[in-house]
């Protein structure tokens, strides 16, 4: 029997358990989102969403489709790879509007000039931030149209050798200078993607920085802290206290479970949820 989320909606990251040593299948992560509790599977392709909405389930944050790289490498930042980047939130966008999924997600991009050749110059902070508004604007009015949300996300740039925990190099690690391109954007359908992971790791004060932009969170992120692992009592995260912020910031949106399961994956994910269920 599916169980009742209290006043959180939660959501799981399909990627995370697709990549588990288990190996789940998207069907598989749909049925254990329903045995949990969850109302959601995110960070799908538009081709991957109607697999979870014949199952009841939405998709909170459908994924963009890059050409090359991962989607956070080239983002809103440089103008080299804007063309790529606007033509691929366009078709995310579409594919959202097309399949119910409320929002898609977006990226800085990382600082270096040309991402084949680190060595040929970094775009600075200031340079990085007039992009990704100039860029973000040119296709705010889109997602305007088309009632979607883009997500800008912040990402920590801490070395790690999962490149899935640490992205050095990623302009946007900062929630602060994130949510300033947000602001200066002016869209009510572009906001900031919270993820309390990378959040914790590039310098914590999390309960504040949850009630300083509480107008413009569009969606968060929990996964434990450090490592990324399950949400337990080996964390440095209060998730509980967490959510008690959220709810009390007024927030309405979802919270995706974006962790790397170890152990058990189903147990994992119904400890995070029943963590988090208010």
């Amino acid at each position: 029997m599916k169980a009742k989320v209290k006043q959180i909606k939660q959501s799981v990251a399909f990627w995370c358990f697709e990549n588990c040593p288990e190996k789940w299948t998207l069907k598989r992560t749909a049925e254990a989102a329903l045995n949990t509790g969850c109302e959601s599977v995110e960070l799908l392709f538009p081709a991957q969403i109607p697999i979870v909405t014949a199952m009841g389930l939405k998709c909170a944050v459908t994924q963009i489709d890059m050409a090359s790289y991962p989607p956070f490498v080239k983002g809103f930042n440089n103008p080299k790879y804007l063309p790529e980047v606007l033509k691929a939130t366009r078709g995310a966008i579409d594919g959202a509007a097309a399949n119910g999924s409320p929002s898609v997600i977006a990226f800085s991009g990382y600082r270096f000039r040309d991402v084949d050749n680190p060595a040929a110059g970094s775009i600075d902070a200031e340079e990085g931030m007039a992009n990704c508004v100039a860029g973000l604007k040119k296709i705010a009015g889109y997602a305007e149209k088309k009632k979607v949300c883009i997500c800008l996300e912040m990402l920590n740039t801490l070395p790690d050798p999962d490149p899935m925990k640490g992205h050095p190099g990623y302009q946007g690690d900062s929630l602060e200078w994130c949510a300033r391109i947000v602001r200066a954007v002016g869209s009510p359908q572009v906001k900031l993607l919270f993820d309390a992971y990378h959040v914790q790791l590039m310098g914590g004060n999390l309960i504040n920085q949850i009630m300083a932009f509480k107008d413009i969170i569009g969606h968060v992120h929990f996964s434990g802290c450090p490592g990324r692992g399950n949400l337990d009592n080996t964390q440095e995260i209060n998730f509980a206290g967490l959510v008690n912020a959220f709810l009390e910031a007024g927030y309405q949106g979802y919270i995706g479970h974006e962790f790397l399961p170890v152990g058990d994956p189903f147990t994992a994910l119904a400890n995070a949820v029943e963590l988090c269920r208010r």
